[in-house]
């Protein structure tokens, strides 16, 4: 997905989903810390969103406490229309 251009995600049906992960600290684990995560992906399903999660989950020492999201289509089919003819402009 990284070789493709924002603007072909988008004319695919990816929008822009932006997580507010709050995880526990691994030596203090009643402190939590906030990370904002930032990607273009598919709603319902979020498989960009939950591969991250699952990295996290694997990879990572601090377990997540929450996760809050917003997800939204930047660009819709009714934005783009054909347009047949020029102008001409001196």
């Amino acid at each position: 997905m990284r070789d493709t251009t924002e603007l072909e995600l988008m004319l695919r049906g990816y929008g822009l989903t932006t997580a507010e992960i709050l995880y526990r600290m691994p030596d203090h684990p009643g402190v939590l810390q906030t990370y904002l995560w930032q990607d273009y992906d598919l709603a319902p399903k979020f498989p960009v969103l939950n591969s991250f999660l699952e990295f996290w989950r694997a990879k990572l020492e601090g377990p997540l406490h929450s996760i809050r999201y917003t997800h939204k289509k930047l660009i819709s089919p009714s934005e783009w229309r054909m347009v047949d003819g020029e102008i001409l402009l001196h």
